[in-house]
Formats: C-alpha cells, structure tokens, sequence
C-alpha cells in the first residue's frame, strides 16, 4: 500500500496537551493535527510560547504534527481587521510549521454574507487568499484549504475555482467528506472534480437526513469508495487525518460560529477519548479491507 499516516485534530480527545498526546500515542499513533493545546488556539500561541510549552511535550511522546488546524481565512469576507490580524498570525504559524517539520496549515476561504450571491465576492476571496499563500511559500508551506461549510469554498465548484485560479503548489485542498454531504453534495463528484488538488484528506462522516457527524464509514461520505480509489488507483500518499466530530469538545465553540448543538446533536461516545478511539478503529478497519 502507499505511504498512508493516520493523524488526527487531538483536541477532540481533551483540552489538556499531555492528554492528547497521551491518548494518541496508546492508539499507536505518532502524528498529530494541531489546533489546539490546553485551552488555546495554534494561532493564538508566539513562536516562543509554543517552543516552551509544546514542543517539549511533542518530544516527550515522540509525536510530529502532520498539520496546523489553523483559523485562517475563517473569518467574515469583509472583516478588514480580522483579515489583518490572521496575515500576522501566518507569518507565525509557518515558524511554528518550520520548527516542527510541518510542511500543511489548514486554512479557509472567508465567511459570505447570509443570503448573499457568492459571484459577487470571487475576486475579493481570491485576493485575499492569494495574499495569504505568497506568506506561505516565503516559508515554503502549504496551505490546505478545506471545504468548510457556509464559507466561499464550500462546494466542488467553488473549491476548483479558487484553487485552480490560484493554481499555486503551495495552496491545495484539504478533503472533507462530511462538510460536503452537510452542503447537499455527492462526495464521489466532488473528490472526482478535486483530486488533482487533493494533497490531505479530513476522516469525518455525515447524514444529510439532519446534518449529524457519525463515525466514518457509517455516513454518506462515500469514505471507503473513495479511499480505495484514492489510494489503489490514484496513487494518494500521504495524511489521513482524523476529524471524529462524535461528542461536543471544549475548542468546539471556539470554532463555529454556530451553536454547537446544531453541529453535533447527540453524543456518539463516552468523551473525547472514546470518540477518537471511534473514529481511528473505523478508520484502521477500512484501510485494512482496502
């Protein structure tokens, strides 16, 4: 099989850094999303705070981070000082990258206005956007953009509009199978449209019935299909990050602007321990069938 490393975004497991690590590594994990530790975002720590107080913990367990879940481009369209703030805040991210050889930042295409046409804000996303990928090849980083619901890039076309218009190596997509079943999309179309710009790909399901998160395989996200694909006849190498999305986590509020009932309505595990434990059996379970 290819080159595939099971990661994850660990502050679903616990606020508390050790914890997650902790429980990655009793799974047999070594790799890491990183979003956030003990309390706080990636993006809110200084390139000193997180080589005092993270990576020594990193190193204590032996475990890489594969990706920064990074809040960047998750802000309103026309919030000039959130668009200033976050141009700051990536100069940083991509040290904290370089620091822990973290070749993806995870990022956004900007919130539209509710009701809004979307036609009318291309050029502004693209601009802004744009500006944030020529941060990241100062530091040669790749920015991954994931489809996240009510933003710009939310559906297929969208997604290869801005990706293929920027048409950069170091602005790609981050494939998530659950936010696009949420936007009343079929994931094989989409992941069919994408996959030239797939470089990582998010493991979380979903019903279209409600909108409900579900253990991986369990949904319409078409996971297993897709995989197999990916993997035996499109040569996908690289990160499958696990994204369970089973029980309401404390970072959880910090990054929706929606209430978190409505983006998980009942729990489908213990805690966030057993959530990602969850998530990874299912996950190890298809691969093993591919």
């Amino acid at each position: 099989m290819n080159k595939i490393i099971i990661s994850g975004f660990s502050d679903e497991i616990d606020k508390c850094f050790d914890t997650q690590l902790k429980t990655a590594t009793t799974l047999g994990m070594d790799h890491i999303c990183l979003r956030s530790a003990d309390g706080k975002g990636i993006a809110e720590y200084t390139l000193e705070e997180f080589k005092s107080s993270l990576m020594p913990q990193l190193d204590k367990y032996n475990v890489k981070v594969s990706s920064l879940g990074s809040p960047i481009g998750k802000v309103k369209i026309d919030d000039e000082e959130g668009f200033k703030k976050q141009l700051e805040q990536l100069h940083t991210l991509c040290q904290i990258a370089k620091e822990v050889n973290c070749k993806y930042i995870r990022v956004f295409s900007f919130y539209i206005p509710e009701g809004d046409d979307f036609t009318k804000y291309t050029s502004e996303v693209i601009r802004k956007l744009t500006q944030f990928v020529d941060i990241a090849a100062q530091y040669e980083i790749v920015l991954i953009h994931e489809n996240e619901k009510d933003i710009y890039g939310d559906i297929k076309e969208r997604c290869l509009e801005i990706l293929s218009t920027i048409n950069s190596p170091y602005f790609k997509a981050a494939f998530d199978f659950a936010n696009f079943v949420q936007c009343g999309e079929d994931t094989k179309a989409c992941y069919d449209l994408l996959k030239d710009f797939v470089a990582y790909i998010h493991i979380k399901d979903a019903v279209s019935s409600d909108n409900d998160n579900v253990p991986c395989g369990t949904g319409e996200g078409k996971i297993a299909e897709i995989l197999r694909q990916a993997i035996k006849e499109d040569d996908y190498e690289g990160f499958l990050t696990l994204e369970p999305h089973l029980v309401i986590f404390d970072s959880l509020k910090d990054l929706e602007i929606k209430d978190t009932s409505e983006i998980i309505k009942e729990a489908k595990a213990k805690d966030g321990a057993d959530g990602y434990r969850i998530q990874y059996e299912a996950l190890t379970n298809i691969l093993n069938n591919i």
